[in-house]
C-alpha cells in the first residue's frame, strides 16, 4: 500500500511563500503587518495543505528571515522590515545587516512541492524584483536631473570656464 506524505518545507521558505502570495494578491500594498502575515498563513488553504502552521513561523517573520535585523541565529534575507511591525519580501538592493550578506533571500527551488501549488511563484519574484529596479531608476531624483544643465555650457569649454572663474584670484 502506498501512503502519501506531505512534502517537507523549511519554515523560512514557507514564510517567503506566504509573503510572496500576499504581494501577488495585493500588488498595491507595499508591505504587510506581522498580524496580516500571520492571519494569512493560518487561513490560506494552499499553505495548510503543506503542513499545519508551525510554532516557529512567527519568530521567522519577526526575526529569523528579516534582512535588516541582526541575525539570531539564522542569516536569511527573505524579508525586510519597512517600519516597526511591517514586512515585505527582500529585493536585491535592499539594505541588510552585514552578517546576513551571504544569507538565502528566496527559495532556490520548491522541489518538494507539486508544481500546481505554487506555479510560477519564483518567476513572478524575478519579474517583481526587476520591476523594482526599473522603478528605482525611473523615480530617482538625482538620475532625473541627469543632463539637465547640458545646454548652459554647450558653447563653452569646461577648462575655459574654470579659467574665467579663477581670473583675478591670487
Amino acid at each position: 500500500m502506498t501512503t502519501l506524505t506531505k512534502p517537507s518545507i523549511k519554515v523560512a521558505d514557507e514564510v517567503w511563500i506566504t509573503v510572496a502570495m500576499l504581494h501577488q494578491r495585493y500588488p498595491d500594498k507595499p508591505d504587510f503587518s506581522i498580524e496580516e502575515i500571520m492571519d494569512f498563513a493560518r487561513n490560506a488553504q494552499e499553505l495548510r495543505v503543506i503542513t499545519p502552521l508551525r510554532p516557529g513561523f512567527y519568530v521567522h517573520v519577526v526575526q529569523h528571515c528579516v534582512a535588516n535585523r541582526p541575525p539570531s541565529p539564522a542569516r536569511y534575507r527573505m524579508l525586510v522590515e519597512t517600519a516597526p511591525g511591517r514586512r515585505r519580501l527582500f529585493r536585491p538592493g535592499d539594505l541588510y545587516h552585514p552578517q546576513r550578506a551571504d544569507g538565502k533571500s528566496s527559495p532556490k527551488a520548491i522541489e518538494d512541492l507539486p508544481e500546481y501549488w505554487f506555479n510560477g511563484i519564483l518567476e513572478w519574484y524575478r519579474k517583481w524584483t526587476c520591476k523594482n529596479e526599473e522603478d528605482k531608476i525611473k523615480n530617482d531624483p538625482l538620475l532625473a536631473i541627469y543632463g539637465s544643465g547640458r545646454d548652459l555650457w554647450a558653447d563653452e569649454d569646461a577648462d575655459e570656464y574654470i579659467r574665467r572663474l579663477r581670473e583675478g584670484w591670487e
